[in-house]
């Protein structure tokens, strides 16, 4: 959420800042922003309500004057989307500017203060407040050094941040600092970069410094990078890496939206998940992050899997698997909720946190919770060294690569395949899932990413076609049993996400207790209706909305006459196993949401009010 850039080097620090901006749509926003050094040492600022674009039209006189900068996307918390709220912000003397990610809870109090002393603030931002202490400290104490001021003021306020700070009377600095919100710096030649993640520089370095938690650092073309904790002041030594993302992956190739790429990218994502763990010939699933502790996990006396939004979907789905092949109970909560409600968590229970970008804000803090109640913590993501990724006891990453659309697709997939492999494997393990069971099963699980690739050649223009019927619709209904019963859940989400059209996901054996009453000949409900598991129970729920006159939008297996017979419109997906359809038929509910978008002129990937990750609570 949010997004930060930042330069210094010999590079035209404008460009760098704007297509590192670009870069970071992805990610929600409502406004934009750019402060440059210019050559007189004075910070040049410019920001509005808007886009990159419309950044750029005030803006682009600025090309060329700099070879130090920053710039923000900020999506609204304190304060409507409007100009004066936009980022970068200025201290009352005009000296100082700041770019911000997340909350600073205690804001209000600090803010007080500062009018007390004096100072006037012309945002409704907490951000405002955090670049006017540093004026503050720095007032009070006239010698200090401008990274100590912010240091100073860090320890001052509460809540999530990732910061940028520029002063003009320290020319050729920039000052970084992150807690609950990440930030990279990437290492070039005789030049720095600052960023929400790697993206933004990727094409320049492949060397980067991940900050992290409560770390802080002053970078400098003279003096390189300073790591230092933000409440001691102990320096740290830089961990360099090296990044595995490359330029092509966060391109569109050629498709018309990130989204739609990131669709057809799931043959590859799936496959890249497995690869490596899945080894059917030699009948095993190897997975460091399980096999380093497996009597731990496979002792476990009870498994929580905290999530939020489409990685919640996930969990139930994973809850289904873990339960149905390892036959360890399994409760999946909301991470937003869980850590307000005092649950009951202890040493001997496994805790399984799930994240498509591992900064979840409200997954962190969830995990957090769970450590400290004793809980063994295993993350799944999709960003290497994401602060879940570090924060965790063991884990494993989903490989399914850089996800731009913020309404998940390919990582939701890798997800189920990753929860598959777990289940799997635990069930073997602890003897509850035989040797035949088990083969049947891996092999099965092998054949999915063709059985993918499959459907997206043979329905895409077929969903093409079935989405131009249900542009004026004003609500969805979205029906599924048992494993698909979620895949409804998430099908659901993702039209509401993308094309603002209200859906709602329930279990079809519930529809007659409420739903129901709903149906009508303009009401359309999509039913997930593999020939598997509940068929005849789907079937009679079939024939129940068609009694009342609904629209029936079906996903059935190849050959399905049955159901094919009373639906309006059948979208087929091969036959597989019932535990590994979700996958399956996910992929023709994420291209109905998609066409369903475009053909209502939505911003398909940046939709309103969202944004890819949430790092505020």
């Amino acid at each position: 959420m949010c997004g930060i850039v930042g330069y210094t080097g010999f590079r035209d620090a404008y460009d760098i800042v704007i297509n590192g901006l670009r870069r970071l749509e992805y990610r929600g926003y409502d406004s934009a922003g750019v402060v440059l050094e210019t050559e007189n040492g004075e910070l040049e600022v410019k920001k509005t309500k808007g886009k990159v674009d419309d950044l750029v039209a005030i803006s682009k006189v600025l090309k060329g004057t700099s070879k130090l900068g920053m710039g923000h996307t900020r999506w609204a918390t304190h304060g409507v989307p409007s100009d004066n709220n936009s980022h970068p912000h200025l201290s009352n003397n005009g000296k100082i500017a700041l770019v911000h990610n997340g909350i600073i809870e205690n804001y209000d109090t600090i803010k007080t203060m500062l009018i007390n002393k004096d100072f006037e603030f012309k945002s409704e931002t907490d951000t405002e407040v955090l670049v006017n202490l540093i004026q503050y400290f720095m007032d009070k104490e006239p010698t200090l050094a401008f990274p100590e001021a912010v240091r100073y003021a860090l320890n001052e306020v509460y809540g999530a941040y990732a910061v940028s700070v520029m002063h003009d009377d320290f020319p050729g600095q920039l000052v970084v600092a992150r807690l609950g919100s990440p930030l990279a710096i990437g290492i070039g030649d005789n030049e720095y970069f600052v960023a929400s993640d790697a993206s933004p520089f990727v094409e320049f370095t492949k060397e980067a410094a991940y900050l992290e938690e409560g770390h802080m650092a002053t970078i400098s073309l003279d003096s390189g990078i300073d790591i230092r904790t933000i409440k001691e002041n102990a320096k740290i030594e830089p961990a360099i890496q090296e990044l595995r993302l490359n330029l092509e992956q966060i391109e569109k190739g050629g498709y018309e939206h990130f989204m739609l790429k990131e669709i057809f990218e799931q043959p590859k994502s799936i496959l890249d998940t497995m690869r490596g763990r899945l080894l059917v010939n030699e009948g095993i699933i190897k997975m460091a992050g399980i096999w380093d502790h497996l009597e731990r996990l496979t002792n476990a006396e009870r498994i929580i899997i905290i999530a939020c939004g489409t990685s919640w979907h996930a969990g139930l789905i994973g809850e289904y698997l873990i339960e149905e092949f390892a036959r360890v109970p399994v409760e999946v909560e909301y991470a937003s909720e869980f850590r307000y409600r005092n649950p009951i968590v202890n040493s001997k229970d496994l805790v399984i946190a799930i994240s498509q970008s591992g900064e979840t804000a409200d997954t962190m803090a969830a995990i957090k919770l769970a450590k400290e109640k004793g809980a063994f913590v295993f993350g799944i993501c999709n960003v290497v060294d994401s602060s879940i990724a570090r924060y965790t006891d063991a884990g494993a990453y989903t490989h399914a690569g850089p996800e731009i659309g913020v309404a998940s697709t390919k990582a939701f997939t890798a997800q189920l395949t990753i929860l598959s492999l777990i289940a799997i494997k635990l069930g073997n393990h602890n003897g509850n899932l035989g040797k035949a069971d088990f083969m049947r099963l891996i092999t099965e699980l092998e054949a999915i990413p063709k059985k993918v690739e499959d459907v997206l050649n043979s329905v895409d223009n077929t969903v093409k076609e079935i989405a131009k019927n249900f542009v004026d619709a004003t609500n969805f209904l979205y029906l599924g049993r048992g494993y698909n019963y979620p895949a409804a859940l998430e099908g659901a989400l993702k039209l509401k996400e993308i094309s603002y059209i209200h859906a709602e996901g329930y279990p079809a054996a519930e529809m007659k207790h409420g739903p129901i009453a709903l149906i009508d000949e303009k009401m359309p409900i999509v039913i997930i209706a593999p020939k598997i598991g509940h068929y005849d129970k789907i079937v009679s729920n079939v024939q129940e909305i068609k009694a009342r006159k609904g629209i029936v939008i079906a996903v059935i297996n190849k050959g399905d006459v049955q159901v094919a017979a009373m639906a309006d419109y059948i979208i087929e997906i091969p036959e597989t196993s019932e535990c590994f359809s979700p996958i399956l038929a996910s992929i023709p509910l994420q291209l109905l949401s998609y066409y369903i978008a475009v053909e209502r002129g939505a911003n398909v990937d940046q939709p309103r009010n969202l944004a890819k990750s949430v790092t505020v609570e």
